[in-house]
């Protein structure tokens, strides 16, 4: 079981007693100073993708933007994990590399999307969600497994992530702007010439974030947001020799800023511009205690314009075209050798189409292509062009039945592929459905894994694209408001996976060896039960389970070795309750992970993990709010990738100030 670092209980009682307590007596007949929206730019509880439907037959989970404000998240991949319980990797706190893990798919193999655009980098096929601030974000949407109907995007073997930026701004003015300071409880430590020191109080100051945003709404709706962290990242921790430790050389701040301007024309046509960047200056330290790091600077510039058509030349047809030009710099310069630099520009168009047949049938159309160019000192000079086309239908013919056959068809320029999918969903009364799919997915090879050259390892030009082939069945009963239960199980096969590999010279090179099955459950219950005491209206329970067996059929390994992938636990568990009032809520939040293995031979492991959360917020009047979170309240030592600590307990306090007029 993880190591649990030197009590700190008093300071921590105290401060967990000052968020749980002290907001239940405040005054909760304040104005509403968070409004709710009047939906997102383009469709009403669509996001902004005019031609997407809600995915019925798919498991699909939402955040909102009072979820992630009631959750004070210090960064997108923590939101995930506690909102939704998704496992993530990281390689230590705020603004280290993270991976988000989807039915055993890490983010390599998860479309991500930024308003529908997909931003997967074509060099090593992630996506860096440390450059989205959360106060830009107004919604999530997460669709599980395999290639989906709503987006149809390649590479999405283990599903897609739509981060929503945008939003239909309400008239008037609205400014916002917050702070917050994280602290790292300080203590005695063994530092690296054997000698005890500390405590450190300045650790107490650890990591601070400051966000901005105003938006103006109108005929013309104008929106910008801004963020900056510091984030020093000095914990304490214990090593494999059971010595306490504090962290150091991982200093990090980054900054971020998006502009967004939307106007509408005659005939309901609307414009938007989204204009965003980014700079992270990082210290990235090797494994454990090590004194050595390396000095990783990040950099980029999107820009993306989207043309909305809810009537494209008849009632019955609409459209949407986007086009999108994306700049992402990387600089590295490690501990010792060579420093590296990875410049990728790409250009990215979209055309989506839909029509709507008379109630029974509606069709969905649509292509898309990426070009990318790469400028890198380990690959050189690289470009490349793919998209692909697609036909959906959804046909329903029988109120209570629908099927959602499509096939998209992906192209590199050397090769077209068809990547078919057929959903199913049938809800015979208000309380139940039921939701089957059945689909291929496929990814093409990332440039590192083509032509990576230096440091021992080399790229392999004959590599095959990952495929295979899944599907799923699911349960949703509901109660109206009361309660909501939904099991997905599913079962999923890829083969020709890339997996680097030594030779028996030491030269580390990618080969198609990676062939694995996955079979799991996810099992989700909500309720939302009338509580009339004092302020509280109600309060909302909740728990997941989700199960995965894993196979590894690769490097000699067969179905009886019971190799599992490596950072995929069997068993994770989540749970919250939720309670909120008239002006504030407070949530606790707790997440299980089991035992996982580090390697594809399942020998290094990582023991279980148990994390346990509480964030509350309030309100005070009419423009200010203040918010507190503490988490790892039970100061558990553990490791979300091999030989890279996770903090302890942290203590975060913030406020923020709205001003609204809706009158200008």
């Amino acid at each position: 079981m993880p190591h649990p670092l030197p009590p700190r209980a008093g300071a921590c009682a105290f401060a967990l007693a000052s968020l749980i307590i002290l907001p239940m007596f405040a005054q909760d007949a304040a104005e509403d100073a968070y409004p709710e929206d009047d939906g997102p730019l383009f469709v009403e509880e669509e996001g902004i993708t005019v031609v997407g439907t809600e995915e019925r037959s798919q498991q699909m989970a939402v955040i909102d933007r009072a979820a992630i404000e009631r959750h004070n998240a210090a960064d997108l991949a923590s939101l995930l994990q506690e909102a939704l319980d998704l496992g993530v990797t990281r390689y230590g706190g705020y603004g280290n590399q993270a991976s988000v893990n989807l039915r055993g798919f890490d983010s390599e193999r998860i479309a991500f999307l930024v308003d529908g655009v997909p931003v997967n980098s074509a060099t090593d096929g992630e996506f860096d969600i440390n450059q989205i601030g959360l106060n830009e974000i107004e919604k999530i949407e997460v669709i599980y497994g395999g290639s989906d109907s709503k987006y149809n995007v390649s590479g999405a073997l283990g599903g897609v992530i739509n981060i929503v930026t945008v939003k239909k701004q309400r008239r008037g003015l609205r400014v916002t702007a917050g702070f917050s300071n994280t602290s790292a409880m300080p203590g005695t430590y063994r530092s690296r010439n054997g000698k005890t020191s500390g405590p450190n109080w300045e650790d107490l100051a650890d990591t601070q974030n400051t966000t901005f945003s105003a938006a103006w709404g109108g005929r013309v709706s104008v929106s910008a947001n801004a963020f900056f962290n510091r984030a020093g990242n000095h914990f304490l921790f214990i090593d494999y020799l059971d010595y306490i430790r504090r962290k150091d050389n991982n200093e990090i701040w980054d900054a971020g800023a998006s502009l967004s301007l939307a106007g509408e024309t005659q005939g309901l046509t609307r414009l938007l511009s989204t204009t965003t960047l980014y700079y992270g200056d990082k210290n990235i330290p090797t494994s454990g205690f090590s004194s050595n790091f390396g000095k990783q600077g990040d950099s980029s510039f999107r820009q993306n314009l989207m043309l909305d058509m809810p009537r494209a030349f008849h009632d019955s047809l609409a459209a949407e075209a986007s086009l999108t030009w994306y700049l992402n710099k990387r600089t590295y310069e490690p501990a010792s050798g060579a420093s590296s630099r990875h410049d990728q520009q790409s250009v990215s168009a979209i055309n989506r189409w839909t029509w709507f047949g008379g109630g029974r049938l509606t069709l969905r159309s649509g292509f898309d292509y990426r070009f990318f160019y790469l400028d890198s000192t380990d690959m050189g000079i690289r470009s490349r062009g793919d998209g692909g086309l697609y036909l959906t239908a959804e046909y329903t013919p029988h109120k209570a039945l629908l099927f959602i056959p499509s096939v998209k068809f992906v192209t590199d320029s050397n090769s077209l592929v068809p990547i078919p999918k057929l959903g199913f969903a049938w809800s015979p009364a208000d309380f139940f459905t039921l939701k089957n799919n059945y689909y291929r997915s496929f990814k093409f090879p990332d440039f590192e894994d083509l032509f990576w050259t230096g440091g021992g390892f080399s790229g392999n030009p004959d590599l095959k694209p990952e495929d295979g082939w899944g599907g799923d069945i699911g349960v949703v009963l509901r109660v109206k408001e009361l309660m909501r239960l939904e099991s997905t199980f599913f079962t999923q096969w890829t083969a020709d996976s890339i997996h680097w590999a030594a030779d028996a010279s030491g030269s580390w090179q990618p080969r198609n060896v990676g062939e694995a099955v996955f079979f799991g459950s996810d099992s989700r219950l909500r309720f939302e039960i009338p509580v009339p005491i004092g302020p509280v209206r109600k309060i909302i329970p909740s728990l997941s389970y989700q199960y995965m067996l894993s196979y590894l059929l690769s490097y000699g390994y067969t179905w009886a070795s019971g190799k599992r992938i490596p950072y995929m636990p069997v068993h994770a568990v989540g749970g919250s309750l939720d309670i909120p009032w008239s002006t504030g809520s407070l949530l606790i939040s707790g997440h299980y992970e089991s035992l996982r293995y580090s390697d594809t031979a399942n020998i290094g492991e990582l023991p279980p993990q148990f994390l346990l959360n509480a964030a509350v917020n309030q309100r005070f009047g009419k423009y200010l709010s203040a918010y507190g979170s503490l988490r790892n309240i039970l100061n558990k030592s553990y490791e979300s990738y091999a030989d890279y600590p996770m903090p302890g307990t942290t203590f975060t306090l913030g406020m923020r100030v709205l001003f609204a007029d809706d009158d200008i």
